[in-house]
């Protein structure tokens, strides 16, 4: 069968990136952002158009799946739904959109928090500039079982901007440095999920405070504590 030609502008970004990678590239083959971009000048997202093939059943290992690759090279594994057939490319059902009351029971189960940074709805980040805004993410999580399931969670506007699409939970490699801990240090890490807050010590709080300072007076502390600061 006479694959498409991925120079075809009627095809979506994301057909065109897989036809690109099947014969340009070639599976097992590895390719860089740069080579990607020239290819595609006029796409300003060509990079999520790729890493939208992977809901799709695509593999393309980057530098964090095989330490082999360098940090600009990714390898084409294997192809996946022949995104460029119409009907084949519908969208996955961790994709679909959520209902007003399931997007309430997870505000709810996350106590109207962002989880990644903490933040409350209508609060103002600490550069004052806007209020946060949040949303209802879904996160990529590996189970202790090994298997792949996409959960809801809470984020706010910045954080989801920040590349929250590639962020991952691997629970069993969690589990496991858990398990490194001390029991003292164990019964203080439950009590920080009870509360679902983590309780800093006096010296954490000196040290965020610290950190805020300019260098003539981060100088200042070093030298009376006989150290150089950084």
């Amino acid at each position: 069968m006479t694959l498409p030609s991925w120079q075809d502008a009627g095809l979506g970004g994301t057909a065109r990136c897989a036809l690109w990678l099947v014969t340009e590239v070639g599976e097992g083959n590895v390719f860089t952002k740069g080579q990607l971009r020239e290819a595609f000048p006029e796409a300003a997202q060509i990079d999520r158009r790729l890493r939208s093939l992977r809901d799709y059943g695509w593999r393309i290992d980057t530098s964090r799946d095989d330490p082999q690759l360098k940090q600009q090279e990714q390898r084409f594994v294997a192809r996946g739904a022949a995104v460029w057939i119409p009907g084949q490319a519908k969208t996955p059902r961790h994709k679909s959109s959520l209902t007003a009351t399931q997007r309430m029971k997870v505000l709810q189960e996350d106590n109207n928090l962002c989880r990644c940074c903490g933040i409350a709805a209508g609060e103002a980040y600490d550069d004052g500039v806007e209020l946060a805004k949040l949303n209802v993410a879904r996160r990529k999580v590996a189970g202790v079982d090994g298997a792949v399931d996409y959960q809801l969670v809470t984020e706010c506007k910045r954080c989801s901007a920040g590349g929250s699409a590639d962020r991952e939970a691997d629970l069993l490699a969690f589990m496991e440095r858990i398990e490194t801990l001390s029991p003292m240090e164990q019964r203080a890490f439950a009590k920080w999920i009870e509360a679902d807050r983590r309780s800093l010590s006096l010296i954490d709080q000196l040290w965020g405070v610290y950190r805020t300072l300019p260098i003539a007076s981060r100088s200042a502390v070093a030298q009376a504590l006989g150290v150089t600061a950084k």
